[in-house]
């Protein structure tokens, strides 16, 4: 296996994204390009992250799976520049991994055995239906959230009326009201509620992109998908259902 990234920053943004949720991961490599798919220990989150073919210089591989520790890969891919271009080369158990540019730099990243079943995300969201999506812009999104987790640790989106609704409750209170004029909402009336600790991490991946997409339905899950550049980073978390006692 031999592929080079030009511009590696946002492989580099996304698994730092990615290490907030889970420590070790399966990085596939084979004809479609790099993706993860990964669940978080709680088994509260799952992750989907794919970066295709066409964002490689040089793409020699057949089929890898290569087992990473996120915190290590990290703080290699950090020691790349704007300006710089990356090389991944598997040898034997190892990943080696050069940095150029004005120089050559040369790491060496030992791969790891991951135990537990092989999943993929795409598998995995075509048993989910979805009642509701609503595609709005990333900064209106973000402000939303850290609202809301000035007062609470969990939030309700609601579909009512042909808005969307982001609100969360405490001892205080914080709402942010969507129209059709500020969102794109395919929905019927629905509500769930999620963990901000959660969506306070997923965020950071909407200030990759302009656009951040959401579909839920009542109770149900949420995913969450950030594209840019072709990459393609999506969440899916699990509501947060009241018991009466």
């Amino acid at each position: 296996m031999l592929i080079k990234l030009d511009n590696p920053a946002l492989l580099s943004k996304a698994i730092e994204i990615i290490s907030d949720l889970v420590l070790e991961v399966r990085v596939k490599v084979n004809d479609a390009g790099m993706s993860i798919t990964a669940t978080d220990p709680a088994n509260v989150s799952m992750i989907g992250f794919a970066l295709p073919k066409t964002a490689f210089s040089v793409f020699e591989t057949g089929d890898e799976i290569l087992g990473i520790n996120l915190d290590n890969f990290k703080r290699i891919l950090k020691r790349a520049g704007t300006s710089s271009a990356l090389t991944l080369e598997k040898k034997e158990n190892f990943l080696d991994i050069q940095i150029q540019d004005r120089v050559k730099r040369n790491f060496s990243l030992s791969l790891i055995d991951i135990e537990g079943d092989d999943v993929d995300f795409g598998d995995k969201m075509s048993r989910l239906e979805f009642s509701s999506v609503v595609e709005l812009d990333s900064s209106d999104f973000i402000d939303s959230i850290e609202d809301c987790i000035v007062v609470s640790d969990a939030c309700s989106f609601e579909i009512k009326e042909g808005k969307f609704i982001i609100q969360a409750k405490g001892l205080n209170s914080s709402m942010t009201e969507f129209s059709g004029d500020e969102a794109k909402i395919e929905a019927e009336n629905c509500k769930a509620k999620y963990s901000l600790e959660y969506l306070q991490k997923f965020i950071k991946a909407s200030k990759l992109s302009e656009k951040t997409i959401l579909k839920f339905a009542e109770d149900h899950p949420l995913r969450m998908d950030v594209r840019k550049d072709n990459m393609e980073i999506s969440f899916v978390l699990a509501p947060r259902v009241e018991t009466e006692d």
